[in-house]
């Protein structure tokens, strides 16, 4: 059977953890704080059990802190993670060759704020002929508008817009697949 190619797969994916630090974290309303790091937590936690590479990036971590102890204590040993000062997370030092290297071309984005460093990362990856998945619950800004807004352009500009229960279900394809029963432990 072919699969449409736009349906993520656990070979081509990649996800991307954008700038979820704690002291940006708690500029954004609470509600959507809890649920987007509630819900990255869970990309995280399935992305180790499937194998799936995770990079994750810090925004000017000495003023804004690092990032969130429930995330970096579920990534695995060989996460990368690159600080960074520009916006685009491709402006990290090797982010790009890292991603590169990777040999991945399905990209899941998450993480803060969704009209700047997500948005801002997504175009550029774009920009290079990579597939991008953005998580729509599990990006976050400090504005209802601005996340709404940034939706729409990185979706005009030829991004996925999901859900992070599509990607799990995505990434596993059935219930056959043997991960399914720990998949589906981290619907909330």
């Amino acid at each position: 059977m072919t699969t449409h190619p736009n349906i993520l797969s656990v070979k081509n994916s990649l996800l991307i953890v954008v700038d979820l630090q704690t002291k940006l974290s708690a500029a954004m309303p609470e509600q959507d704080a809890e649920l987007m790091t509630a819900n990255v937590g869970s990309l995280v936690e399935a992305a180790g059990y499937l194998s799936i590479p995770v990079l994750l990036t810090e925004q000017y971590p000495k003023g804004l802190g690092p990032t969130d102890t429930s995330i970096t204590d579920i990534l695995s040993e060989d996460t990368l993670i690159f600080d960074k000062t520009g916006f685009s997370c491709c402006a990290a030092d090797g982010f790009t060759d890292t991603v590169a290297n990777a040999d991945r071309k399905q990209i899941i984005l998450v993480g803060q704020e969704a009209h700047v460093c997500v948005l801002q990362t997504a175009l550029e990856l774009i920009n290079f002929g990579y597939q991008v998945h953005v998580v729509e619950d599990a990006i976050c800004s400090r504005k209802a508008e601005h996340k709404f807004y940034a939706l729409q352009r990185m979706q005009q500009q030829g991004a996925t817009i999901t859900n992070y229960e599509s990607v799990l279900f995505e990434w596993v394809k059935g219930s056959t697949h043997p991960e399914f029963k720990k998949i589906s432990g981290l619907l909330r």
